[in-house]
């Protein structure tokens, strides 16, 4: 089995070494711009060998793991290039404008939309790890345009590799992801901001921070280059959901002013909520 993956960071690298541990016929073909990262991932045993564009034609999976504004042409690209039985996705935390763009190619039913709730805030191969896909959610969209062969090789290696299936349309996976995923990368973003440049004028303010900014600020290490174009991909959704947050916030604040403490006791308690609702989740 000739498994291609193209962009050979965290996801990509990190499905690669499950993909190799789950299946012992696998032979992984490493297609990256980048050369320092190509020569890391065959250092590292995450590829079995580099490739191109070019050798598409025995590629028998195709995963495109790059940033969402490439991910369009190299999909459009990739499904001319793959022989009838191949299965192709993407794992872009946009959905809308990718299916979009490759609804009327003669291949569409080769490719299967897809969006794995994983990862962490590295990036590049050496932040690739062998379990990062184990018990995590992946929203499949639009399965009734993928050809139901394709589909069910697709979802079988999902599964395989621990995934739970879950599905959706690509406007719903969109908004709802603006919600629990881009807006919550946007607001750490700008705390990182906040406190640096607060930093700057008051020395050691840095030394104070605990626990609690390190886990809330964290995803602010996330690479630029990728959240860029999903958030200008996404951006009508996500500034819906930051002119509720803002709302909130400004709520909050008038609160504080106010200095009513039963009121502000009450804003906590009700989103206090999310901990039962996140149990929920898990299990």
């Amino acid at each position: 089995m000739n498994v291609f993956v193209i962009g050979i960071g965290l996801i990509g690298g990190s499905m690669a070494i499950d993909i190799k541990d789950k299946y012992k016929n696998a032979v992984i073909f490493g297609i990256d711009t980048n050369e320092i990262h190509l020569k890391t991932a065959l250092r590292l045993k995450i590829v079995d060998h580099t490739a191109g564009l070019k050798d598409l034609s025995k590629a028998d999976i195709v995963i495109v793991a790059l940033p969402v504004d490439s991910t369009i042409n190299v999909l459009t690209e990739v499904l001319s290039k793959i022989h009838d039985q191949a299965v192709v996705f993407d794992v872009g935390s946009t959905k809308q404008l990718i299916c979009e763009s490759l609804s009327e190619h003669p291949k569409r039913k080769n490719y299967v939309a897809t969006h794995p709730i994983a990862g962490t805030e590295f990036s590049g191969p050496t932040s690739a790890i062998a379990g990062l896909f184990k018990n995590k959610t992946n929203i499949l969209c639009e399965i009734k345009k993928t050809d139901s062969v394709i589909l069910n090789k697709a979802k079988k290696m999902f599964r395989k590799l621990g995934m739970k299936l879950i599905y959706m349309d690509p406007v719903t996976h969109d908004k709802h992801i603006a919600y629990c995923s881009h807006l919550s990368h946007a607001c750490s973003f700008m705390l990182g901001k906040t406190v640096i440049k607060k930093s700057k004028n008051e020395k050691g303010i840095l030394d104070l921070a605990g626990s609690g900014f390190a886990s809330t600020v964290r995803l602010a290490k996330s690479s630029p280059a990728m959240w860029t174009p999903i958030f200008m991909q996404n951006k009508e959704n996500l500034i819906e959901a930051l002119d509720e947050f803002i709302a909130n916030l400004y709520n909050f604040r008038h609160i504080l002013i106010s200095g009513e403490d039963e009121n502000l006791y009450n804003e906590m308690k009700n989103a206090n909520r999310i901990k039962q609702i996140l149990i929920d989740i898990d299990n």
